[in-house]
């Protein structure tokens, strides 16, 4: 089911979406460097407005990160190799027309569990990434 989102676009349950304190750049920086620091592998950073330019187009600043660490995403893929489907970890950090910043993150824990049958426990340290996300905050 999709859910209104302050008047700006839909987004499936499955999406926290974070208001953040900070503007895009800051935003942008400090979830790499945490990421980092908590020994997570960045596997790509797509910056989606340059892309737009590049064809021409405009977009609202909007980067794409795949994250994950390889120690915990491994045994979830060895429990079922289609779960991979669902892995990396995504998040989007996007700015609204009036320079408010999000960061939505599409959270896989409940596909993972339902429709690749991962259990509870390789599913848990998952839940980090929403403490993690949830720092970037107004409402902390």
């Amino acid at each position: 089911m999709n859910a209104r989102f302050e008047g700006v676009c839909y987004a499936p349950a499955n999406v926290l979406s974070i208001r953040s304190r900070l503007d895009f750049k800051k935003t942008h920086g400090l979830l790499i460097s945490l990421l980092r620091d908590r020994g997570l592998t960045l596997f790509a950073d797509i910056d989606q407005q340059a892309a737009a330019v590049h064809k021409g187009l405009s977009l609202r600043p909007t980067r794409v990160l795949l994250f994950g660490n390889p120690a915990l995403g491994t045994p979830i893929m060895l429990s079922n190799p289609r779960a991979a489907l669902e892995l990396p970890l995504k998040v989007v950090i996007w700015e609204t027309a009036d320079g408010r910043t999000y960061l939505d993150y599409a959270d896989p824990s409940e596909a993972l569990r339902a429709d690749y049958e991962i259990s509870d426990a390789l599913l848990a340290p998952l839940m980090a990434v929403r403490k993690l996300l949830c720092a970037f905050s107004d409402i902390q």
